[in-house]
């Protein structure tokens, strides 16, 4: 019988306070609906449930420009009348407004993101999710498509300290552009997102935006039209994830469920059923990566928080009764009252032919890069410091004005054995026994040095 896996789901309930605006179709009040779904059904029972810390301007800075999250820990809707032609630099006003809290709520979703990259980085999770995440517009000077902090980069960034190759996949409706362009020269992020594409934001993603330089073949796009059903949908998903997974051989996943892929949403245009949506989920659950689930678009909210809470028990494994239990928001699921996003009528665009036509490309592509690229092992940078422990060594300095490194800090530190690893040809990789062999614990008086980690087998 196979080990439950480790599941951790960060919620912070403040996250549904914060308002886009009266017409606005982004609601954060969505990941409230869907919280309360999961507890409703017990869920939060059978895993993690964890408030995470907020990401503080310094962590943002990681990847998005110092000028744009100072602009954006200041912003008010005042100032914005009082500034126009900064704002406009910054922020496109229809789309992304400078609503209040605006920063509070991009550190919640940032924060969520950036731990469970941690949480997956030091073994202590197998799956992860953040439905507050996923905010996969978002660029490194500016605002996007109702996204200020891209909180998927920043947790991809936290991944690569201990992962030398990380896969990001999209389901969203809209191209994941801010993420693919973060890591479009690089080999060690392979990106792939499945959308629409056309007369349609952000407008990115062909066939043949594969990446440049050294990240050349990295990016993988499918772009869809209008229409796209389970069955069409399945027949392109699993083949190319098949491709990518045994090309790519990721140490870790990171996957954007947008659910504005679904049938009936107020901006996309595809037709998708609840369960269709989750089955990208559990295949991807199947290849027994490391996996960390965000949310992203969503524009129909019980449609948002039926799905995330179903793709929740997908991950745990549990089978939900179709008819809703009970909730703080049970008469917005009327009148039907189950846990179900059902495919329309709408027609299918996408032709069998066109969809081979795409697997066909994709799959050149892929042979074109080199199977699993072996990255120089190097010293793994520190990580951002929890919130208690930095404050703990704030009160060791105060009593202790003399001491230069507190004892938590030093019992902290690795150390690399050896500079790098470099293979005698080119086709070959470091084995995972060599790659973690570079890293050791020092160990002090408290902490005795440990040795090489061994790998977890798959």
């Amino acid at each position: 019988m196979p080990l439950k896996k480790r599941i951790t789901y960060y919620y912070d309930e403040e996250v549904g306070n914060y308002n886009y605006g009266y017409n606005h179709p982004m609601k954060p009040f969505r990941m409230r609906m869907a919280h309360s779904l999961v507890a409703a059904y017990g869920l939060d029972k059978k895993m993690n449930v964890i408030r995470p810390t907020r990401a503080s301007s310094l962590q943002m800075t990681r990847f998005h420009s110092d000028d744009y999250v100072d602009f954006l820990s200041r912003i008010t809707p005042e100032l914005v009348e009082l500034e126009p032609e900064r704002t406009s630099v910054y922020l496109t006003v229809e789309d992304c407004p400078a609503f209040d809290g605006v920063f509070e709520f991009s550190s919640i979703s940032a924060g969520g993101s950036i731990a469970g990259a941690k949480r997956i980085n030091h073994g202590d999770s197998d799956i992860v999710i953040n439905w507050a995440g996923g905010l996969h517009h978002a660029k490194k000077g500016a605002a996007s498509g109702f996204c200020y902090i891209n909180d998927i980069v920043l947790a991809i960034l936290e991944l690569l300290k201990y992962h030398q190759r990380v896969m990001y996949l999209d389901i969203d409706v809209h191209h994941g552009d801010g993420v693919e362009e973060a890591f479009y020269t690089t080999d060690r992020v392979m990106s792939v997102s499945f959308h629409k594409y056309g007369d349609f934001f952000p407008g990115t993603g062909h066939l043949e935006d594969v990446g440049v330089a050294k990240g050349k073949g990295y990016a993988v796009n499918v772009p869809l039209r209008d229409g796209i059903d389970d069955d069409s949908y399945r027949s392109i998903f699993q083949p190319v994830m098949r491709m990518v997974m045994e090309r790519f051989r990721p140490n870790a996943i990171v996957m954007q469920c947008g659910t504005d892929s679904l049938s009936g949403d107020r901006i996309g245009s595809f037709n998708l059923s609840m369960k269709g949506h989750a089955a990208c989920v559990e295949f991807m659950k199947s290849f027994n990566v490391p996996l960390f689930c965000l949310g992203g678009g969503g524009y129909t909210i019980r449609n948002v928080a039926r799905t995330w809470a179903y793709e929740t028990s997908v991950l745990l494994d549990e089978e939900l009764d179709p008819v809703l239990p009970f909730n703080d928001y049970y008469d917005f699921y009327g009148p039907e009252f189950r846990l179900d996003v059902p495919a329309s009528n709408m027609d299918n665009t996408n032709s069998r032919e066109y969809l081979e036509k795409i697997m066909a490309c994709i799959g050149e592509q892929l042979r074109d890069i080199p199977h699993a690229p072996s990255v120089l092992m190097q010293e793994v940078p520190r990580d951002w410091p929890d919130e208690s422990d930095a404050e703990a060594d704030d009160e060791v300095m105060d009593r202790q004005p003399e001491t230069k490194v507190t004892r938590r800090q030093r019992d902290a530190r690795v150390v690399p054995l050896v500079d790098t690893y470099e293979s005698d040809s080119d086709d070959e990789e470091p084995t995972a026994e060599q790659g973690f062999a570079a890293y050791r614990h020092t160990g002090t008086a408290t902490r005795p040095a440990r040795g090489p980690l061994q790998p977890t087998a798959k």
